[in-house]
Order: structure tokens, then C-alpha cells, then sequence
């Protein structure tokens, strides 16, 4: 596959990577802000959490990579990129509160989201290389045990 094409295909899964993870973001909101009403917000915020990571996840999966259904393996990697980008963003919101503690709102915010861009990146590059990695095409052959078995005592 030539380079440009190549980018190509790349550029178009981060884009339905973007698109679909803001999507469920923006549902999650309005769920959460929707189950606060008649539960308490951190366990509001506890299952809009679990929710969308097993939605994002199926969504990504299936759209995003064209990799079919992700499997309990691969719903828990995925979480498990979300659990390290919601550590990098806590340290970065951290940080800037310990180096600068009067830091205004646009700036809180320009770090943040400036954090939660690079997770983001981070987090569709972890997905697309280790999670949903593309599979190398198995040899295509013409049918049979015969050929399978002549196939694994090449190998």
C-alpha cells in the first residue's frame, strides 16, 4: 500500500475515531446530567462512565478500525486506556494547580483540554496498534484439510 493511501485510510479511522468518541461523550453528558436527577452523582457518574466506555468501545471497534466485536479482552484494554488518560489529564489539572494556584478558568481549560487532545491522540494510537490491531491476511488457499494441513507443516 502506497503511503498516501495509506494516510488516507489512517486519517479517515481518526476521524470516525473522533467523531464517534465525542458523540458518546455528549450522550454521556446528557444521560449523566439526566440520572443525577434521581440518583446520586457519583453513581451517576460511575455508570454513564462504565455505559459509554462499553458503547465507545463497540463503536470504535466495529467503525472506527472495521475490526468486528471487540470481545471482553478487548473492552477491557480499552477501559484500561481510558483509566491512563483519565490519570495523564488528572496530573496535568494537578500540576498546573500546584504551579499555578491562581490559574483562571481559560487557562484550567486550555490545560485540560490541551491533555485531553494528546490522550485522545495517545489513546486511538494504543487502540488502532495494540487493541485493534489489523490482523495479517492469512494465506488464502484453495480449500480443505489437505491444503490447511500442508499450510501448518510449511510453517
Amino acid at each position: 500500500m502506497n503511503g498516501l493511501r495509506l494516510i488516507r485510510r489512517h486519517a479517515a479511522a481518526f476521524g470516525r475515531f473522533a467523531g464517534l468518541g465525542s458523540g458518546v461523550t455528549l450522550a454521556a453528558s446528557a444521560a449523566l446530567v439526566l440520572l443525577s436527577q434521581w440518583m446520586p452523582w457519583m453513581a451517576a457518574n460511575a455508570l454513564t462512565t462504565v455505559a459509554s466506555t462499553v458503547v465507545a468501545t463497540e463503536l470504535h471497534a466495529r467503525v472506527s478500525f472495521g475490526h468486528g466485536r471487540p470481545g471482553l479482552a478487548g473492552h477491557l484494554k480499552s477501559a484500561a486506556t481510558i483509566a491512563l488518560g483519565w490519570l495523564v489529564t488528572s496530573a496535568a489539572v494537578g500540576s498546573l494547580a500546584v504551579l499555578r494556584p491562581g490559574a483562571g478558568l481559560v487557562l484550567q481549560q486550555t490545560v485540560y483540554l490541551s491533555a485531553t487532545a494528546l490522550v485522545g491522540i495517545g489513546r486511538y494510537l494504543l487502540l488502532r496498534l495494540a487493541v485493534f490491531a489489523e490482523c495479517a491476511p492469512r494465506p488464502r488457499t484453495g480449500g480443505g484439510v489437505r491444503l490447511r494441513a500442508a499450510y501448518d507443516a510449511a510453517a
